[in-house]
């Protein structure tokens, strides 16, 4: 009985999961959290509507809480599968750890807890996971791409600090200084008044800062935005192989569909017959079972009326022979 409860219980939750209105409500929770969150910062609201805030981010907690607990149900016959799936993992330590003494009465790291609520958003749709798994997977490419871009800032640099350190010292004064001015100029916000000042002091500037445009602005961005989306791409291909049947699954789908053509097949034949049957019934044609009894019948009926056979006579040499 315990067992069955079990089963229930767990497939209601499976099911209430996977239904639009839980996403959403889940959503609502996420940004009504986040509302809070941000009101808090104005210190006139929160004298006037502080204990209203605290109730609302106390409903908020409540509902997550009772989300986790759903999610928790839909693994009611292998709890162990709950733990598997690092967002339930996730979802555990960010709502479990502000009911934790010591945490509580930490403003700060509780206030960053509330905060990585916010994170919980990319579980609810795909599309946000898709953008999170090609982050990860992008990650190391990332580490490649910042070598190099690290690597040509601190030539061009060094190449800056000898030809403007003594006429632009707040900008190319040291090495560190040089890097952060190059790097705030890969958006390309103020190269231009950067070129007219680098001209004055040399005509080497224009080759400076041009080859630097083509070289870090366009090229190291444009790779950027090429591993960016190779990433994704991968991403995509691998949450739709993830959704694809395994060879396992998909020859277990073909065995089951077979036997159940064939289970389908063996009923309309029967129910063929069957239909014969009464159809030969109900216009007085004996079926053929009926027939062969009814021929043994006759058979059996031949042969009592048979005579039986006589004994042959004894030819009478054999009979002298023998005397």
């Amino acid at each position: 009985m315990i067992t069955s409860s079990m089963h229930r219980i767990a497939l209601a939750c499976a099911a209430t999961i996977e239904a639009t209105w839980f996403h959403l409500a889940g959503l609502a929770l996420i940004t009504v959290n986040a509302v809070v969150l941000g009101l808090e910062t104005y210190d006139p609201l929160v004298a006037a509507a502080g204990t209203f805030l605290s109730v609302v981010e106390a409903v908020c907690l409540a509902g997550f809480i009772v989300e986790l607990l759903i999610r928790f149900g839909a693994h009611l016959r292998a709890p162990a599968g709950f733990f598997r799936d690092g967002w339930n993992v996730f979802d555990l330590l960010i709502v479990a750890a502000p009911l934790l003494p010591g945490v509580r009465e930490n403003v700060t790291l509780l206030r960053l807890l509330r905060i990585a609520r916010l994170v919980r958003t990319f579980r609810l749709f795909p599309s946000l996971r898709v953008i999170l798994i090609g982050i990860q997977r992008a990650l190391p490419g990332l580490g490649s791409f910042l070598s190099v871009t690290v690597l040509v800032i601190y030539g061009y640099a060094m190449l800056g600090w000898m030809m403007f350190a003594d006429a632009l010292p707040e900008q190319y004064g040291t090495v560190g200084q040089a890097m952060l001015t190059l790097f705030l100029l890969l958006s390309l916000d103020g190269i231009t008044d950067m070129l007219q000042t680098g001209r004055e002091v040399t005509e080497w500037a224009v080759l400076y800062y041009v080859s630097y445009m083509v070289a870090a602005c366009y090229l190291l961005t444009n790779l950027l935005v090429g591993l960016v989306l190779t990433a994704l791409q991968e991403a995509h291909e691998e949450m739709a192989a993830s959704k694809r049947p395994t060879a396992e699954e998909t020859q277990r789908l073909t065995e089951a569909a077979e036997n159940a053509a064939g289970a389908a097949n063996r009923a309309a034949l029967a129910a063929g017959q069957a239909a014969v049957a009464a159809a030969n019934k109900a216009a007085g044609t004996p079926s053929v079972h009926d027939q062969l009894a009814q021929l043994r019948r006759i058979l059996d009926d031949l042969e009592e009326r048979l005579p039986e056979p006589e004994e042959a006579p004894v030819p009478a040499q054999s009979v002298r022979a023998g005397t």
